[in-house]
């Protein structure tokens, strides 16, 4: 099997991205390109697949958004065994869509993704919500306290009470739940996001300046990044030997970030000088 070839997985990554209505399953299924060399159109296709038949496993509408939730609950997180632990977070197959939906496990986010890619082509009313510090799924009206259902699909879809969300919250940032917290998350933000939760995986091995690199490229490829991704971009050529590369994007934060800060760009400049100097 022979995977994509990583500049046509960036160039339809990016276009998807800037689509009236991105599809999260893609952009999340082409996330894994870079990781895995061995993804391919076919194996794209299969998870695409598998979203659709575990869709087709659902009840047909079975009724408002706590019924939803509860049918959700037992098919992925009962019947499937769709579920995360402590040790899935240091795994990067833990953010890769693909691997997630064969092994069954995965970080709150993608195994999140999961759930409401399957509820969606069910007819749910779902989405995702990004409570600070772990991402659940929603059904019924968002932010509205009375009415919408909480799932935690890293917990197999257990069904969250208002005190559980609140101590979600709580335990993350050490303040009270706001109904704004609640609302949902769009697709470009859970891409991004799942890309952020990569790029920290690699940092912390260095030996998988690849897979960083791959992450902040795609996330360049998101409308409205933020600028200092492209300042990481020309740090991680750098260490990767592409003394000209990375000396090029960091000439480009710098002008970038010129008109803010004029002492940072005048440090990236001096860095964008020492990557040069290397070559000689």
């Amino acid at each position: 099997m022979s995977g994509f070839d990583a500049g046509e997985a960036r160039r339809r990554f990016a276009e998807e991205a800037r689509a009236e209505r991105p599809d999260l399953a893609l952009l999340c299924l082409l996330i894994g390109a870079g990781p895995d060399p061995e993804l391919d159109e076919a194996a794209l296709d299969a998870a695409q697949i598998e979203l659709d038949r575990l869709a087709g496993e659902l009840p047909y509408r079975p009724g408002g958004p706590r019924a939803w939730a509860e049918a959700l609950r037992e098919l992925l997180g009962e019947r499937y065994g769709f579920r995360g632990a402590a040790a899935d977070y240091e795994r990067l197959e833990s953010s890769l869509l693909h691997r997630v939906l064969v092994q069954r496990r995965g970080l709150p986010i993608l195994l999140s993704v999961v759930w409401v890619e399957v509820a969606r082509r069910a007819g749910a009313p779902v989405y995702g919500v990004a409570l600070p510090g772990h991402f659940v799924v929603g059904f019924g009206p968002p932010a509205d306290l009375g009415r919408q259902v909480l799932a935690d699909p890293f917990d197999g879809g257990r069904i969250l009470s208002g005190e559980d969300a609140e101590s979600l919250v709580t335990a993350a940032t050490g303040a009270r739940l706001k109904p704004s917290m609640l609302i949902p998350a769009e697709p470009l933000d859970v891409v991004m996001r799942i890309l952020n939760n990569i790029r920290s995986w690699a940092v912390a091995r260095p030996e998988r300046s690849d897979v960083a690199l791959w992450a902040v490229e795609l996330a360049l490829a998101v409308p409205s990044h933020p600028a200092r991704l492209r300042y990481e971009k020309g740090q991680l050529l750098v260490q990767r030997g592409d003394f000209v590369g990375g000396a090029v994007e960091l000439e480009e934060y710098a002008g970038l970030v010129e008109v803010v800060d004029e002492g940072t760009a005048e440090r990236v400049r001096k860095e964008a000088f020492a990557a040069r100097a290397m070559l000689n």
